[in-house]
């Protein structure tokens, strides 16, 4: 098999409790999880094209865009990152249509163990996509609000007693322990209950979702792989986990390189 095109991060399912993976590459879906075990070669060609206005561009900024769209875009903004920033309310926002569909919907405030518990934020309609993303094996939402800088808010109340980051080479490495989410969330909703009511949030009785992934083997060892170093990456599929394809030569991020034009090619058993 051989394709070619541009690249976009991995779109992801839940099937049967497993992770489920598929590669866009120009216009062909290559299904990642069918090719577990088998050796596969992507190409960079030197070629990076900006995932919104499809100019040409010398290096991907915020995961695929160009320069003036990275600047320009609201998915781009420093309030996506901190989304208790959110400046809509001052006028200020740089796309106000886009920002008042994407960030004043229903969003979730949910723990997740990635590399040891966390507590994140997501829209209500992107689970357990983000999840998957993050490479957890499981996950709990525990709170339902408004809008995106509302669950910001609790998410930066939350963060003195939990960790909001993944420790990507643990999660890479599947050095994770099992842990009570249910009892943490107990615990955490406890230590804010003026910010829960001020919110208007909705506490969730959901169940913990465990998500497994398909690898058959982890990594001991964490080799990091770029084509901005290394062009051609070559390898055996050892597994995929959050937004990782896991090789026997290394590890590569490839919704860091969306947007790059590449030959993938896997040979077939």
């Amino acid at each position: 098999m051989q394709v070619a095109g541009q690249i976009k991060m991995m779109k992801t399912s839940l099937v049967e409790g497993e992770a489920n993976y598929s590669l866009s590459i120009g216009k062909e879906i290559v299904d990642m999880n069918s090719l577990l075990g088998r050796p596969i070669k992507i190409y960079f060609k030197g070629d990076i094209s900006c995932s919104n206005c499809g100019n040409r561009t010398s290096k991907s900024f915020s995961q695929g865009y160009c320069f003036p769209c990275a600047r320009s875009l609201a998915r781009c903004d420093m309030c996506i990152m901190k989304p208790e920033t959110c400046h809509y309310h001052l006028g200020t926002c740089r796309e106000p249509e886009w920002g008042l569909y994407n960030c004043f919907s229903p969003h979730i405030v949910y723990l997740a163990n990635s590399s040891g518990p966390k507590v994140g934020i997501t829209r209500a309609t992107n689970m357990p996509g983000r999840w998957i993303d993050q490479g957890a094996i499981s996950a709990l939402p525990i709170l339902q609000v408004s809008s995106r800088i509302n669950s910001g808010k609790i998410e930066s109340a939350l963060k003195p007693f939990i960790a909001d980051k993944t420790n990507w080479r643990k999660m890479l490495k599947n050095e994770v322990e099992q842990t009570d989410l249910l009892a943490i969330k107990n615990e955490l909703l406890d230590a804010i209950p003026e910010l829960i009511d001020q919110m208007e949030a909705q506490k969730l009785n959901s169940e913990i979702l465990n998500i497994s992934y398909p690898v058959l083997k982890y990594p001991t060892k964490i080799v990091s792989l770029n084509f901005d170093k290394t062009p051609t990456i070559s390898g055996t599929l050892d597994g995929i986990k959050g937004q990782y394809l896991l090789l026997d030569s290394g590890v590569i991020n490839l919704r860091k390189f969306s947007s790059y034009h590449v030959e993938f090619s896997s040979e077939l058993n």
